[in-house]
């Protein structure tokens, strides 16, 4: 049990040092000092920091299907449950500010070190992907639920991206607005679903630079 608690323990500080401070400069050494244990403690549970990244997925991706198992349970209905989605910028404000969106820095970094591990991150896309398109096709616009689906992960991705660079948190706050104002226009509360339209409409102001 204890071998297992310590194995743990080093993926929870790994996923943290890798949102924080990216894969590339992720070394034991900063492991065994997040979790207070001996460089050899982390070799003994992982020989590579392959290794370590797989398990860092493997953990992200549980987090993010019970997450949004969750979200099924108390949704009252699927434009709720896009909702939580949408405000999830909002939510973790603090984290995204600093650093960005967790899942999208990881891609991009693995991306650019053409690594192989770069497909199984991007499974946690894929698995946002397939679920607010399920949400869309409740909603009654199952012709359009992955394009919807995309639209959404793009300006979400955009926004955290943004939002990391300029530090601007009154932009987030009205980024989310707008994607919350859009969401509702696809699906008026008591109409027959409209055909999408494109995201369009006055622009936000521009993010300060801190």
């Amino acid at each position: 049990m204890k071998v297992r608690a310590t194995r743990d323990q080093i993926v929870e500080a790994a996923d943290r040092l890798i949102y924080e401070k990216g894969f590339e400069y992720m070394a034991f050494a900063d492991l065994a000092n997040a979790v207070g244990i001996s460089r050899g403690n982390v070799s003994f549970h992982f020989k590579t920091r392959d290794e370590i990244l797989s398990a860092v997925i493997e953990l992200r991706f549980g987090r993010t299907r019970r997450m949004l198992e969750q979200w099924e349970t108390e949704g009252i209905d699927a434009r709720e449950r896009i909702r939580s989605y949408i405000r999830i910028p909002l939510t973790n404000r603090t984290q995204v500010l600093r650093y960005g969106c967790p899942v999208g820095t990881l891609c991009t970094e693995l991306a650019k070190l053409g690594h192989d591990d770069l497909v199984q991150a991007s499974r946690i896309f894929g698995l946002f992907r397939e679920w607010l398109g399920r949400q869309f096709t409740d909603l009654g616009l199952a012709g359009h639920s992955d394009a919807l689906a995309m639209q959404v992960l793009a300006w979400s991705q955009g926004v955290a991206t943004l939002a990391s660079a300029f530090h601007d948190e009154p932009f987030v706050r009205a980024e989310v607005r707008r994607m919350e104002d859009w969401l509702d226009s696809l699906v008026p509360g008591s109409g027959r679903p409209r055909r999408p339209r494109k995201l369009r409409g006055r622009q936000s102001a521009p993010a300060r630079h801190p």
